[in-house]
């Protein structure tokens, strides 16, 4: 069974170890196939070929030309070629031995791929060591999404903040949040729902989560998640990388990352809405009030249950 990795990097020198790690842990390398956008400056080099089999599709583009995360991520989603699966994954990642092996096992006890669903969440950190990758570990049962404590709606938009809650469970945990750095599906998800590239960043995984769950497909946290992942900050370990909306990278475009933000947040706004939005727009198998029950967020009442904020248990 083949499965197709797609990744968005912005200047990211971390990308060249996540898909050597990704190669050297997988139970099946060459079953693997990367569908990498790569965001950097004019002549930088092509990311090499990780080996092990693995199949590599990469798009490079012009710092000055990119725009934005999601349109990156929509680019990656492209490059799919059929596979029977399909990860979705930040460029700085890293990942347990047998990786590959363990996701589709895991997707396969709860029905797929008959079964429409998504494995995903944001996953525990790791950091590297005098270069050496550390796991930073949280626990060995589930990472659950829920709204960030305090989190509330804006008055002039519907973008709200998420994070991951340990909880102690050998189970999988049934969500209603998803998280766009670690998502694993049955590879038809490429062409049923294609990235949303008129998105910017805040709230994509929101729009994702609702427009698959409307569509009727169940969203699950699984326990001990085999991907970790490298967060930008100074404990890392890493060289800081640069992000998209930096001013040294903003002055040499003709459209700047606020003017993208607003129309993003229109966007998410047009889609709680329940406007149409064609094949970017929300399904019919279950509604708005559906979701609304089933989460804590009503966005058309405008309204948070204490549900939304709290970790369900296994």
């Amino acid at each position: 069974m083949r499965l197709f990795a797609s990744i968005a990097s912005y200047c990211d020198p971390v990308l060249p170890f996540t898909l050597e790690r990704a190669v050297a842990l997988a139970a099946d390398p060459a079953r693997l196939h990367f569908g990498v956008v790569e965001q950097s400056p004019a002549g930088t080099a092509r990311v090499a070929a990780p080996g092990g089999g693995a199949r590599l599709s990469q798009v490079h583009v012009d710092v000055t030309d990119a725009r934005g995360p999601c349109w990156a991520r929509a680019i990656a989603m492209s490059l799919y070629d059929g596979e029977d699966w399909f990860l979705q994954l930040d460029s700085h990642m890293d990942f347990d031995p047998g990786w590959d092996e363990r996701l589709i096992a895991q997707a396969q006890s709860l029905g797929a791929p008959q079964r429409d669903l998504v494995i995903s969440t944001y996953p525990d950190a790791f950091r590297f060591v005098e270069g050496r990758p550390v796991r930073q570990a949280t626990t060995t049962g589930v990472l659950a999404q829920v709204l960030k404590p305090g989190t509330s709606f804006a008055a002039d938009h519907p973008v709200l903040s998420f994070e991951a809650h340990p909880v102690d469970s050998a189970a999988c945990v049934p969500a209603f949040h998803v998280g766009a750095g670690c998502l694993f599906a049955p590879g038809r998800i490429a062409q049923r729902f294609p990235y949303d590239p008129w998105l910017y960043f805040h709230g994509e995984e929101q729009a994702l989560a609702l427009r698959l769950w409307t569509h009727g497909w169940d969203l699950f946290h699984m326990p001990a998640l085999p991907v970790h992942h490298l967060y930008n900050d100074a404990a890392s370990g890493a060289p800081p990388r640069p992000l998209h909306w930096d001013e040294a990278h903003e002055s040499a475009r003709d459209v700047d990352w606020w003017t993208l933000e607003q129309r993003s947040r229109a966007r998410l706004s047009a889609l709680v809405g329940g406007g149409d939005l064609g094949i970017y727009g929300p399904g019919r198998a279950r509604s708005l009030a559906d979701y609304a029950a089933f989460s804590g967020i009503d966005y058309a009442a405008r309204t948070l249950a204490p549900s939304a904020f709290t970790p369900r248990a296994g």
